[in-house]
């Protein structure tokens, strides 16, 4: 009995320590400074983005309320030049990675601001195009990705809702002719896709909440 005791405790203490060795070996959970990034988003980003995050310029995106992983994958992605945008290329060069997810982690604690749609005759298409896909060409509906609502899936896909039309119209433009390369999904769908399917689906995404 004081062998099974002595190994049993033996096995405790073992086990004790891996934890702590594990617990240390652990990398800490990156806990954003928000009011650095609100500093940082003001100087770097509110001219073009808005104060909030609401761009009051349609060729310029809406920020607020998009997930931060997609906002610092597209900010890392412009620094290293795969995502072309000599602009954003500029101040994307002088931000650190840090810098990027305390922007990131602020700007998403914004609301987004609701968008309109303003093409009539092309919302019923638009919406068709989200929620169903384009069957023939084997085109997927928008909906499955990001969502019904456009709120989109945190760390995976981003949030649509309320995005301006034009802005998307330009992407998923870019996209298709092969100016922007940094998703090959996106591309691929892009494609398929013509000059009005892609303005259709552009304003029914401005006008979903």
């Amino acid at each position: 009995m004081k062998l099974i005791a002595h190994l049993l405790i033996a096995g405790f203490v073992a086990a004790s320590s891996f934890s702590a060795v594990a617990t240390e070996a652990a990398p800490a959970k990156f806990k954003p400074d928000l009011a650095k990034g609100e500093a940082s988003f003001g100087a770097v980003c509110a001219a073009c983005h808005g104060a909030d995050g609401n761009s009051g310029t349609p060729t310029y995106p809406k920020l607020a309320q998009q997930h931060p992983e997609y906002i610092v994958k597209q900010l890392t992605e412009f620094k290293s030049d795969k995502r072309a945008n000599a602009v954003m290329k500029g101040m994307a060069s002088a931000l650190s990675e840090e810098d990027m997810k305390n922007i990131a982690y602020w700007v998403t604690t914004k609301a987004s601001k609701p968008g309109f749609s303003k093409e009539k005759d092309l919302v019923t298409l638009g919406e068709r195009i989200y929620r169903g896909g384009i069957a023939d060409r084997q085109v997927p509906a928008c909906a499955g990705c990001h969502s019904p609502n456009g709120a989109g899936i945190p760390a995976q896909f981003p949030r649509l809702a309320g995005q301006h039309a034009d802005y998307a119209v330009a992407q998923l433009t870019a996209f298709r002719d092969g100016v922007r390369k940094n998703s090959a999904q996106m591309s691929g769908v892009a494609a398929k896709m013509n000059d009005r399917e892609i303005k259709a689906v552009s304003d029914y995404i401005a006008g979903l909440r």
